[in-house]
């Protein structure tokens, strides 16, 4: 299907994953808030530099994702894939910021950005509410990013 902007093919992903990919997310920020939140936020920069950057089938998460979604048999729900990588993207860059800030003690910086970084991953997660798909939205509109 074309995405009615430039014409191109669209890759498609599965909704269910993605959410299940930002509740994984979701548990570990709020686990990383109260213990041990330097080697838990690398695993997450690590695991949303993958799945942002097309390395996805070698993401943990992702592949526990998959287990749960086959176990379960949880339907596919197909999305376009272009804001969910974005998404990612900007998933990276919050847990690098995060690392930066515990690797130079400004402990009450990494909190405020993992107390964030918990809420978008809640908002995905249980409501279906992509803040990163918003601002991907907005900068496709201004011309600033392409599809």
């Amino acid at each position: 299907m074309a995405d009615g902007i430039s014409g191109q093919q669209e890759a498609r992903i599965n909704e269910n994953k993605v959410r299940l990919n930002a509740l994984w997310a979701f548990i570990l920020v709020t686990v990383s808030l109260f213990y041990a939140g330097l080697p838990i936020t690398v695993f997450l920069a690590l695991d949303f530099f993958l799945r942002g950057f097309n390395f996805g089938k070698y993401s943990p998460l992702a592949r526990l994702s998959d287990i749960v979604i086959k176990q379960l048999n949880i339907a596919n729900k197909p999305i376009f894939q272009a804001p969910k990588r974005f998404a990612a993207r900007v998933g990276y860059v919050l847990s690098v910021l995060i690392v930066a800030a515990l690797l130079v003690q400004l402990n009450v910086v990494a909190l405020g950005l993992g107390i964030i970084f918990s809420a978008f991953a809640f908002l995905e997660s249980f409501l279906g509410f992509c803040a990163g798909c918003y601002v991907y939205s907005f900068l496709l509109q201004l011309k600033i990013i392409k599809p």
